[in-house]
């Protein structure tokens, strides 16, 4: 049965989608951007931080879902510059046990949504 997951400490979507989708045990976000949700801005001015708060809107959706970090299989790394990869690592490196990390791609495209630097989804099970 598919459940909606909804929090107030990620963005609201800015479409015909939602924050995540609870199917059974299986948890499937959308790609999250540097979109404060308190303030609604975007925070795009140094990649590090603009990955740290991506992370925490993912973080903030696993929370309202029962889950953390550790639940991830998955992640999808949508970046603009491949020069930014190193940074974006680092920061993406501090939510995960190395050992348990998830499966991941990282993949460089042309434009993403707001004309972001970065943008990650995951998929995580109980």
């Amino acid at each position: 049965m598919k459940t909606i997951i909804t929090t107030a400490n990620a963005p609201a979507p800015i479409g015909p989608y939602n924050q995540a989708i609870l199917n059974g045990n299986m948890l499937y976000t959308s790609g999250q951007i540097a979109i404060d949700p308190k303030t609604g801005n975007l925070e795009t001015d140094n990649i590090k931080s603009e990955t740290k708060l991506v992370m925490e809107n993912l973080k903030a959706i696993l929370t309202e879902a029962g889950m953390t970090f550790e639940n991830v299989l998955k992640s999808s790394i949508f970046i603009s510059d491949m020069n930014n990869f190193g940074a974006i690592n680092e920061v993406y490196a501090t939510y995960f046990n190395e050992a348990t990390a998830p499966a991941r791609e990282t993949v460089e495209v042309a434009n993403l949504p707001k004309f972001v630097n970065v943008e990650i989804s995951v998929i995580a099970s109980f």
